[in-house]
């Protein structure tokens, strides 16, 4: 690997590199330094590998399955052909970020930081001062790269509910990045659902507020360990677009906004220190997230003291003109970006061109907003070491020969995230398949287009969905266990057979009569259905894959009625990123099971919760609908959208399986409720106990949930909402005492005038193991002055575990 010194002029001495000076001083004195082009050259970026063409399939596409070009971002395609500049053109004053060096293309390890090595080595060759660019890569199921570890789908991170797990993973994510000369990941996706038909509901941790924050904080502080910056998305409102349909209007009021839809972000700026965030395709009342100064600068910088980088979607900026029509090019689209408080444009520069050079010379716009976004930058390169005298292209991927994308503690930590997320909707009458009293299994018939495809075990941003479509002939990068040899593997004196039956998607049914056949010649038929994930409409789940209804896709509900109808004890399995209506299967199925695209471990992570040797813990983050339409909202609802307002409307919002639901082999008993104190003033503190008892037979977890209910209050509330969970695992009779510290501020909501306040009342107090269990239930009062609070208030609830001495 040949060495090119760094320009001349880049002053490895001068005082902006020296290491013993605060980083602010630095940012300055580099500031100082800078021509006006140079400052405006660092809001933008280069995706050198947007434009490489995909290698042609030698195989027809398999029935059912698209052949049309996959694009990795909207409209890819359309800016790969306009034409982009070079990287020497695009770095002629330097720059900003590469884009996606190694989550373009199939590359090794060695191949990917040598073409790091080499554009990196273009930038600072036309860098005067030897500045050179920040790395970003997506991160949203693991490192997407080829032959990384692919975790299962955040989805699945919201059914394990388990905080430590998630920043764990996001450490080991990091440790990768950074290895290979990554800095910034794009991850985590703390959109909340709003909608199930939404295509990206895959890349949420599910529909409660709660969750997603105390996940997404967890994933924050894990992915930051390791020294690389995680960035928040999408900043705000996007999962709530109109008809479920992506980057659709959002008809969301500055309320819902603030209570449902911003709070994740808030506590993983507050609580983790998150250092970038991603703006949201969407408006919001009409109004772009990428030209709201209100929501980009008032709200996350003024109100909540961020300091980092915010970035933009890839090509939102030129999508204000293009799109939503602010604009009448992408360069006046940039202006708006900028005054917003936009900071660096992603995945090319196309609106923070040198135009903004002319403009600001003309008076246009101020040179202190070019200022503002690119001292943010700065910083970050300084705070990276990026600027340190020592730092070179080479040295940042030193340590990418030694570095193994897909470990063996990867796959370990992989098959722990998946055996946590699985969810036992119902065991039905036939699971676990290998238990005392079962008689035993000879024939399995295993069907259905999710048994034999890894592919569906992975979502949309996992390298094999994500990239390798445009490359057929690499395989996958890594080993991935489909659902029928996980079985076989698991079950080795069972006869197991197989038959597709359909395709995910496609209304061919040509394979129904073999796949009956088999289910009736067998003891059981495992029906594994779902999704496969995909972009842009080339798959069931993903982004720009949203849905009509919430029927299996395709004609997989087909299928599984004509197993049904065989007499065959039928055991259902969900591989899916999104809810889907189990309505007409529940009652039928000797069992239920609900796995969110588990990953590459998620072949023996299914097949062992179906044997048994898994003990199911994972919990619902998002509702199982009854019905596949007329769907439920999310459980977070005022009494008129709750099962509360029966008789109103012939339309029930009852789900067939409860937010928070998920069982297990062994039970559990949740009882002997304590509140510390019937009255606390609204600023007050209050404790909330129960004891849980493991009353089964075999080891498990259970996840004790917390919900208040604000009875009276001065404009709507919900009926109930999350403040509070643990996940608990105990031996059989083992007991424990869960104790809630709640604070007054976990009542807070936004007020009439919109400001947040702590309001004097009685507060309803359930717990349980789901949304619809909640056997424990008390009041306190909040007594006292109506309290405003702000960003200082108390974001989550913190949770002692304490273990009960039970008598023989």
């Amino acid at each position: 690997m040949t060495t090119v010194p760094i320009p001349a002029g880049a002053g490895m001495t001068a005082p902006w590199r020296d290491t013993t000076r605060s980083v602010a001083d630095r940012v300055e004195r580099l500031l100082t330094e800078m021509t006006l082009e140079e400052k405006v050259g660092q809001l933008g970026s280069r995706w050198v590998g947007n434009d490489m063409e995909p290698e042609p399939s030698t195989e027809p596409s398999p029935a059912g399955e698209s052949e049309t070009t996959f694009n990795v971002a909207p409209l890819q395609d359309v800016f790969a052909a306009a034409g982009t500049m070079s990287l020497e053109e695009a770095s002629t004053h330097g720059l900003g970020h590469l884009t996606r060096v190694f989550g373009s293309y199939p590359m090794t390890v060695a191949e990917g930081a040598a073409e790091l090595v080499r554009q990196h080595r273009v930038v600072l060759a036309g860098s005067r001062l030897g500045i050179p660019a920040l790395v970003h890569e997506e991160c949203l199921t693991g490192f997407t790269a080829f032959g990384a570890t692919v975790y299962p789908a955040a989805i699945a991170w919201g059914a394990t509910f388990d905080a430590d797990l998630v920043e764990r993973m996001a450490a080991a994510i990091g440790r990768d990045m950074a290895a290979v000369g990554v800095h910034q990941g794009l991850s985590p996706v703390l959109d909340v659902v709003r909608d199930y038909r939404w295509g990206r509901v895959e890349e949420t941790m599910g529909e409660d507020p709660y969750l997603v924050a105390t996940l997404g904080a967890a994933y924050v502080r894990g992915l930051q360990s390791a020294g690389v910056i995680a960035t928040l998305k999408h900043f705000a409102g996007y999962s709530a677009s109109r008809a479920a349909r992506n980057h659709a209007p959002v008809s969301m009021g500055r309320r819902e906004l603030l209570d449902i839809i911003l709070p994740t972000f808030e506590t993983a700026v507050a609580l983790a220190g998150a250092r970038s965030v991603m703006n949201s395709y969407s408006d919001v009342d009409g109004v772009p997230a990428g030209a709201d100064p209100w929501l980009l600068t008032e709200v996350l910088r003024d109100g909540w003291g961020f300091t980092g980088t915010v970035v933009s979607d890839y090509w939102a900026i030129p999508f204000l003109a293009t799109m939503h029509r602010l604009a009448p090019d992408a360069e006046e689209a940039g202006v708006l970006a900028l005054r917003a408080g936009l900071d660096v444009e992603l995945p090319d520069t196309l609106g923070f061109g040198q135009h903004l050079v002319e403009r600001v010379r003309r008076g246009e716009i101020s040179e202190e907003l070019v200022d503002r976004a690119a001292r943010r930058l700065l910083q970050q390169k300084i705070e990276l070491g990026l600027l340190d005298p020592q730092w070179t292209p080479e040295a940042s991927v030193s340590a990418a020969a030694a570095t193994d994308l897909d470990s063996p503690s990867n796959r370990a930590l992989a098959r722990e995230m998946a055996e946590r997320s699985v969810v036992l909707l119902d065991a039905g009458t036939a699971l676990p398949l290998l238990g005392d009293g079962r008689p035993a299994l000879r024939r399995i018939a295993v069907v259905g287009p999710c048994a034999d495809d890894p592919r569906t075990f992975m979502g949309c941003y996992a390298f094999p969905n994500h990239v390798l479509p445009r490359y057929p002939g690499r395989g996958l990068g890594v080993g991935v266990q489909s659902g029928v040899d996980a079985l076989r593997a698991e079950l080795p004196d069972v006869e197991v057979i197989h038959e597709r039956g359909c395709a995910v998607q496609g209304s061919d049914r040509s394979g129904f009569a073999a796949a009956v056949a088999a289910a009736g010649d067998a003891d059981l038929c495992v029906a594994f259905v779902g999704d496969l994930a995909g972009l842009f409409g080339l798959g069931t789940s993903g982004e720009g894959c949203d849905a009509e209804d919430l029927r299996l896709p395709g004609v997989q509900a087909d299928l599984v009625a004509e197993l049904l109808a065989t007499g065959t004890p039928v055991v259902v399995v969900v591989v899916s990123g999104r809810p889907y209506a189990l309505g007409e299967v529940h009652g039928r199925a000797a069992g239920l099971v609900q796995a969110f695209m588990p990953g590459e471990e998620g072949g023996p992570a299914v097949a062992g919760v179906l044997s048994g040797r898994v003990q199911p813990g994972g919990k619902l983050p998002v509702q199982i609908p009854r019905k596949a339409g007329g769907q439920p909202s999310t459980y977070l609802q005022p009494p008129l959208a709750s099962a509360e307002s029966a008789g109103i409307s012939n339309l029930d919002p009852t789900p067939l399986f409860a937010f928070g639901h998920g069982r297990s082999y062994t039970t559990f008993t949740l009882g002997d409720l304590r509140i510390s104190d019937a009255e606390i003033p609204t600023d007050g503190e209050v404790t909330v106990a129960v004891r849980l008892t493991n009353s089964g037979a075999r080891a498990g977890d259970e996840v004790v949930q917390l919900y208040l209910h604000d009875v009276l209050a001065q404009v709507t509330r919900p009926v109930k909402q999350l403040v509070g969970y643990a996940r608990v695992t105990l031996e059989p009779g083992a007991a424990v005492d869960v104790v809630f510290h709640v604070h007054a501020d976990r009542t807070a909501f936004t007020g009439r005038d919109l400001t947040r306040v702590v309001e004097p009342g009685d507060v309803e107090v359930l717990v349980g193991t789901s949304a619809s269990d909640l056997p424990c239930r008390g009041v306190f009062r909040l007594t006292g002055p109506l309290r405003t609070v702000g960003h200082d208030r108390r974001l989550v609830t913190p949770v002692d575990i304490a273990a009960v001495a039970v008598s023989a």
